[in-house]
């Protein structure tokens, strides 16, 4: 009976136990201790969001050319040429996904936490435009674009 109340006693112990976090003390605390939880919850923080990322990179020429990492993957390709994206044959992005004119073109996007990817195309008309924004870092950038007018 004893060892079943002692079994009961250590079972109850643990249960009502919580997950301990370390604490340590780091230069970004400034010398404070912080948990574990405190930390990821930094890490998580410092993740540029991307809708303001692409907001911003669409309304702001001098912040997308910082946000494109040369040499971009892709190409500008028409019937009679192929040409691999530079800064000084770049053409800025100004029209987000979202506001494509739907009744000219075809679009579509997915999204997961490390990339963006984006299509638009017009239908048997020799045009297709895919980007590829990924994260890298904490911060997005556009790593692939390929433009075929053909």
């Amino acid at each position: 009976m004893k060892r079943l109340l002692y079994i009961l006693i250590c079972c109850a112990a643990i249960a009502g136990c919580k997950p301990t976090s370390t604490t340590q003390k780091t230069p970004e605390s400034g010398g404070k201790a912080t948990t574990t939880v405190e930390k990821s919850r930094k890490k998580k923080s410092k993740t540029e969001d991307f809708d303001k990322f692409y907001d911003r990179f669409h309304a702001d020429s001098a912040f997308q050319m910082s946000r494109i990492k040369f040499p971009l993957g892709g190409g500008y390709h028409t019937v009679d040429n192929s040409t691999k994206w530079t800064p000084q044959n770049w053409h800025l992005m100004t029209t987000r996904v979202y506001d494509v004119d739907k009744s000219k073109y075809r679009a579509t996007y997915s999204k997961t936490e490390t990339s963006f990817t984006q299509k638009i195309w017009i239908n048997q008309a020799g045009l297709f435009v895919e980007c590829r924004f990924e994260l890298v870092d904490g911060k997005w950038f556009l790593v692939y674009m390929n433009d075929e007018n053909k």
